[in-house]
């Protein structure tokens, strides 16, 4: 038996220590926002928080999350969608499909905890989660647009299709 705090409210589950923490929460907590993708870490649909850092909950063991530690999913960020990244993923209209955009979220939440203004090249740097509708420019301009800089994201939106030969 377990005791997880996620999104401020302990659970206690029943699952085997290896379990990875993303199952834990959607098959044990029932919240089913934090996506699977690719099972090693590598496209980030399983992005949370733990402790308030942006983690791929699909290779972290059950057993490596101790209790106390506070684990924030995408259900986690407001009730009704009003984090300003989540309102300024809408305004920008980032998804097409949409898989990705739980774990993209969480982790320009995580990217602007850190750094509130940050440059294209620290949003390159930090958002390494995998859209495979290629949505990245859409992606740096809402995070412009969460932290308040609306002329980057401007810039950003002008030059989405400009393509470089």
């Amino acid at each position: 038996m377990a005791k997880l705090n996620v999104n401020g409210k302990v659970h206690e589950v029943q699952a085997e220590a290896d379990t990875p923490l993303l199952w834990v929460i959607r098959e044990h907590i029932g919240l089913t926002g934090t996506k699977f993708g690719c099972g090693i870490a590598q496209c980030g649909a399983c992005s949370v928080h733990l402790n308030g850092k942006v983690v791929r909950s699909c290779v972290i063991p059950l057993m490596a999350v101790k209790e106390g530690d506070k684990i924030t999913t995408i259900e986690g960020l407001s009730t009704d969608a009003t984090h300003a990244v989540q309102k300024a993923w809408k305004q920008i209209d980032v998804p097409q499909c949409g898989y990705c955009q739980s774990g993209q979220i969480m982790a320009a939440v995580a990217l602007l905890a850190k750094t509130p203004k940050p440059t294209n090249a620290q949003i390159d740097a930090s958002m390494t989660n995998i859209c495979r509708c290629g949505t990245y420019q859409r992606i740096r301009a809402a995070i412009h647009t969460a932290a308040g800089n609306s002329v980057a994201a401007a810039e950003v939106m002008a030059n989405e299709h400009t393509v470089v030969i």
